[in-house]
């Protein structure tokens, strides 16, 4: 039976190792000893190079997140200088400074001041997809790098315009992996922090040209010498090639680089289909500039002194008209030229209603050492000769006691030790005060001068914006009627303004400032009466013109001072007002220097030079009498002279006794109606007398020397009483 047993046992091997390996194999199942099965090990293992790498992201990001900051800020500040420009009421450059290093930068409007041709040829050239980008294109990188695995260089670099503005603001020299990351990441906070046009507008503004040239506009006025507006397809290509590599390609030191990379740019956008061959054959054909243009340099004058007084701002905008200013230049430079060496122009053109300076040319030329040219010399104050005549007439009528067709006497007078003579030394004997002030004779001005009176002159000028300079430790006297004073021509200029506005002078403005463009509170200065400014325009209409001028179309006076050192001619239509002034700014003698013929054809022909026929001067205020000499009331039809009046006794002297001079008058309008009358009353004076309210007779005073006379309406009046024999008292009230 044992050996049964053992029989059975042994005849049956292969089934006991079979047993015995299920057992194991059922063993391995509990995850103990079953080799290659262990799933829970390996599980483990992936959680563990799971979080190995989770960990090196991490710190590869931390790292990457740390380095990123301490980029800082971008330099913003610094990039966004520019040099400072100057530009007309229009916006047109006038003239650019350099900026502290030497380099020109000027601000750039992508949408407004540059030609859509050359924007389409920059972005299809270096990045199609600006406008849809984040600052980085990777399709563009992507490119760059098939091409340079499949060439073994660098064709393209990927670079978005973008990233080009992140080298630009941090400029480095390396080309390397880092300094592409860098360029990347900036371009990303770029696109956060700026808006695209921003960033277009900045781009184009401090893309390197060649030299000291940055920027779009720079590079277009240095080699086309125009602004970036209007671009030929030739031009467009020029400047989008130039910047790739500006010292290698720059036009005056190497032509055939740049025409040869121009080309290459119009080649690859007849490849992309943005330009047609035969537009780019045409554009191919147009030879490169070799030389640069300079800067522009309108209205030096004007904008050294606006440099001068602005202070912190970058763009600083003038009333002037570029055009108008160009014209003038030029017109003074020809004719300084004409009237001999050393001899400049001076030239100032005011719009009458806003006191807006158009134009200012101080002088002929200002890079002229021999003509002084860096003398602004319509600031200079030299003596104006007869130009202040006009005034002392306005006054004159103001007072009342004489009127454009008043008879006064031209001859031999002398005033205590001054005997005033006119300038072509003869007398023209009784004349009508329009003829004398038209004739500019010296004799009739002295005499009315010393009716008004010196001081009142003086203060009246000051009132209006005219600031006279009289010599050391002098009083205003009869001499500053013949140019015996100092004045500015842009003074000279501001006080004819008055007359062209009916006697209220607008103070001159020349520079715009930001806080300005929409209020403008400068207030008019009064001058004179409405009547009496009317009066004297329409003296100066009649003022026979130059040679070859038109009569009756502008009113002006000319001047002439002491010894033949300086010649005028200031005149105005209904629009515009201008003054010239012609001599040599170190005050030498000119011989033959004379206001009519020096000056006043230059100021007829800047009028003429505007392109526009001159405008009508006002019509005839509210009180202008217009009479002939005849239909004069008796005391205005001649002026005599105070010495020539007949004074037996302070009784033959009139005086308004009331209303008192300075006085208020409270005039009786409680019933709606017409305002009860206002007692005159005079003592003295020679019968009958006369009484002019504002410059106009309101009747005679009779034999009881008073009167009833209608009160104006609220505010100042003059009143005056003027005798037989030409005597008279004026007393300045208020009514209210």
């Amino acid at each position: 039976m044992s050996e049964a047993g053992n029989h059975s046992s042994s005849s049956c091997p292969g089934l006991s190792r079979a047993s015995t390996t299920v057992v194991a194999d059922e063993k391995d199942v509990d995850g103990r000893d079953k080799p290659g099965h262990d799933s829970g090990g390996g599980w483990r293992r992936l959680v563990r190079l799971a979080a190995i790498v989770s960990v090196v992201i991490a710190v590869i990001g931390s790292s990457f997140a740390a380095w990123v900051v301490s980029l800082g800020p971008l330099p913003l500040e610094e990039a966004q200088k520019i040099s400072t420009t100057i530009v007309d009421r229009n916006g047109k450059l006038l003239r650019a400074y350099a900026m502290a290093d030497g380099r020109w930068r000027l601000p750039v409007d992508a949408k407004s001041a540059v030609d859509p041709g050359y924007l389409k040829l920059l972005l299809a050239y270096e990045d199609r997809r600006f406008w849809s980008h984040g600052g980085v294109d990777p399709l563009a990188l992507g490119r760059a790098a098939l091409q340079f695995g499949s060439s073994g260089h660098i064709v393209s670099g990927g670079s978005t315009i973008t990233m080009q503005l992140a080298r630009l603001i941090e400029p480095r020299r390396e080309r390397s992996v880092y300094a592409k990351l860098r360029q990347m990441v900036r371009a990303v906070q770029l696109e956060r922090q700026l808006s695209k046009d921003e960033i277009l507008d900045l781009y184009l503004a401090l893309a390197p040209f060649g030299g000291n040239l940055e920027g779009i506009r720079a590079a277009s006025i240095a080699y086309f010498g125009k602004e970036p507006k209007r671009l030929t397809l030739a031009e467009g290509a020029l400047l989008v090639a130039l910047p790739q590599s500006p010292e290698r390609r720059r036009l005056d030191r190497h032509p055939q680089a740049a025409h040869a990379a121009r080309d290459r740019v119009l080649a690859r956008m007849v490849e992309d289909g943005v330009v047609s061959k035969e537009d780019a054959a045409q554009a191919r054909a147009v030879a490169v500039p070799r030389l640069r243009k300079p800067m522009p340099i309108l209205a030096p004058h004007s904008s050294d002194a606006a440099m001068a007084t602005v202070k912190d701002t970058r763009l600083i905008k003038l009333t002037l008209d570029s055009a108008l200013q160009k014209t003038l230049e030029a017109l003074a430079r020809d004719r300084a030229v004409a009237q001999g060496p050393n001899i400049s122009v001076a030239i100032i053109a005011v719009d009458n209603e806003s006191g807006d300076v158009l134009a200012r040319v101080g002088s002929s030329d200002y890079f002229d050492e021999r003509r002084a040219g860096q003398v602004d010399m319509t600031r200079a104050v030299r003596s104006p000769g007869s130009t202040l005549k006009p005034f002392i007439y306005g006054l004159a009528f103001e007072d009342g006691f004489v009127h454009p067709e008043s008879l006064i006497d031209d001859r031999p007078i002398r005033f205590g030790s001054y005997a005033p003579e006119n300038f072509d030394m003869t007398f023209q004997g009784t004349v009508p005060v329009r003829k004398a002030l038209q004739l500019s004779l010296n004799v009739p001005a002295i005499a009315l001068l010393d009716r008004v009176g010196s001081s009142r002159l003086s203060s009246r000028l000051k009132q209006a914006g005219g600031n006279l300079v009289l010599p050391k430790d002098e009083a205003p006297g009869l001499a500053m009627g013949l140019g015996g004073v100092g004045v500015t021509l842009q003074d000279l200029a501001q006080l004819y303004t008055g007359l062209a506005r009916l006697g209220a002078a607008r103070p001159l403005r020349e520079v715009m400032l930001a806080q300005e463009k929409d209020k403008d509170d400068r207030e008019p200065l009064r001058l004179m009466d409405q009547v009496a400014a009317w009066q004297v325009g329409n003296v100066l209409l009649g003022t026979p013109p130059p040679e070859n001028g038109v009569h009756n179309r502008i009113a002006f006076k000319t001047g002439t001072s002491y010894g033949y050192r300086d010649a005028w001619s200031v005149g105005f239509d209904g629009r515009l007002t201008i003054g010239v002034w012609v001599g040599r700014p170190d005050g030498a003698p000119v011989p033959g220097l004379v206001g009519r013929t020096a000056a006043a054809p230059i100021l007829f022909d800047a009028f003429a030079r505007t392109g526009k026929i001159p405008a009508a001067l006002p019509k005839p205020p509210k009180g202008a009498l217009i009479a002939s000499n005849a239909k004069l009331p008796l005391p205005l039809r001649r002026f005599r002279p105070v010495g020539e009046l007949i004074r037996t006794g302070s009784d033959q002297v009139p005086r308004i006794q009331f209303p008192l001079n300075g006085s208020r008058i409270d005039v009786d309008r409680s019933g709606g109606g017409q305002a009860a009358p206002m007692p005159v009353k005079v003592a003295g004076g020679v019968l009958p007398l006369t009484i002019m309210l504002n410059g106009t007779s309101v009747g005679e005073i009779d034999s009881r020397r008073q009167r009833l006379v209608d009160p104006p309406g609220p505010g100042f009046a003059r009143l005056t009483v003027i005798d037989a024999t030409g005597a008279a008292d004026t007393v300045v009230i208020r009514v209210q």
